[in-house]
């Protein structure tokens, strides 16, 4: 007797042209798990008759649709159609200033002086991950992570992600300053709309389920102090819409091998400060989905969707009074965290930027060791941001290297 075993398990997700339509076979990706489920659900309606015979006499399905649960651990890349599909915009390439005469001083946040033109008109931005790719630099300055911590018009003030150090000098002609990878946020307007085709196909009983219409729902990210850092995204999808013996998907792109983020590299900065006794931080993004159904169906017809609410936890360890009267006096305050696949100056990194929350609370706990300080969030949409200022006009935006 053969039994299905998860290790011979594969998922595999393409983007659908139209929601709901089963997307064509060739060009699946395989997806990198930890977990994942994808199930058929209906609803049901028993009778309520009231019989002599004391029995039931009928009990029905109702309207179908798919609830998905996908848990992995967050890598570049990996899953940046779902973040994007999240905040209903696609990754698109970073910004890139050429040409430039760059004097780099400081030791530490360090400013990029540039001798003409604007960082803000060209679209820099506060948590902005950048690098230094050309120019007659020394070789300790040229592509490292930097995190853009302030912007003005002629200078940009920057932190070496990973600890490392830039070296004074300048001005330096010729050079260019560019975001590496691409970007994503919740947008004002344009907002898209994606949905995949999943399939999950079970290799050792030669069984493959096909489900239509999924879309993200939520995300959750976990960020310990030990460990690796941990993502889920919830799906709600229209049906389960193909069975068979063999993979619907022909040929699909193999699972990626970019290294996995853990917490204990990047850098975490609120209020454009970086946090150094952090124990935990947690993002969760919900879409606030709703299933729409009518007379005549037995199936979804639409999936309506609600406002992008951003909101999480984190806990640190209890040094001075800052996050407790940011929660006192109504504080808003900026959050950006950079996560980093090792400890290389020029690793593969994942950038989130919040930059504008609020502290909902602040408790804290007590014993015979360190006291630690729990504090919940809410991102609020930064109405302050947008075109030629140090800002996004946005909730969340999401920089990836990979994607």
């Amino acid at each position: 007797m053969t039994i299905a075993t998860g290790i011979n398990k594969s998922v595999i997700y393409k983007a659908e042209t139209t929601w709901g339509t089963l997307a064509g076979t060739g060009s699946g990706k395989v997806l990198r798990r930890v977990t994942s489920n994808f199930n058929l659900q209906k609803e049901t309606y028993e009778s309520n008759e009231i019989r002599t015979d004391y029995q039931i006499q009928d009990y029905r399905h109702g309207v179908r649709s798919v609830a998905g649960s996908l848990s992995g651990e967050l890598s570049p890349g990996t899953y940046a159609d779902f973040f994007a599909a999240a905040v209903a915009k696609d990754f698109v390439a970073g910004v890139s200033m050429t040409g430039l005469s760059i004097t780099i001083a400081g030791t530490g946040p360090y400013t990029l002086t540039r001798a003409s033109g604007s960082f803000l008109t060209d679209g820099l931005k506060v948590g902005d991950v950048v690098r230094l790719t050309a120019g007659s630099f020394a070789v300790a300055n040229l592509n490292k992570n930097l995190l853009v911590t302030n912007v003005v018009a002629l200078v940009a003030t920057v932190v070496v992600v990973n600890g490392s150090t830039l070296t004074a000098e300048g001005p330096i002609a010729s050079a260019t300053l560019a975001a590496t990878g691409k970007k994503t946020l919740a947008p004002l307007t344009g907002h898209t709309d994606k949905s995949f085709t999943v399939e999950e196909f079970y290799a050792d009983v030669l069984q493959s389920e096909v489900f239509t219409g999924n879309k993200v729902n939520t995300v959750s990210l976990a960020l310990p102090a030990t460990g690796l850092v941990t993502c889920e995204f919830g799906f709600m999808g229209k049906t389960l819409d193909t069975t068979g013996t063999s993979q619907y998907f022909s040929s699909p792109t193999a699972q990626g091998t970019t290294g996995i983020f853990a917490a204990v590299n990047g850098i975490l900065l609120v209020d454009g400060t970086a946090i150094a006794l952090l124990t935990n931080l947690n993002i969760n993004i919900n879409r606030n989905m709703q299933n729409a159904t009518v007379v005549g169906s037995n199936s979804v017809v639409e999936m309506f969707e609600g406002r992008i609410q951003v909101e999480g936890d984190f806990s640190a360890y209890f040094e001075n009074a800052n996050f407790r009267d940011y929660f006192k006096d109504e504080t808003e305050v900026g959050l950006v965290v950079v996560l980093t696949t090792s400890n290389s100056a020029n690793s593969d990194f994942m950038s989130i930027s919040l930059p504008r929350i609020k502290v909902n609370s602040n408790t804290r706990d007590d014993g015979e060791t360190g006291i630690s300080a729990q504090h919940s969030f809410k991102a609020l949409l930064n109405s302050a941001g947008g075109s030629g200022v140090k800002t996004d006009a946005t909730t969340i935006a999401i920089q990836d290297s990979q994607a």
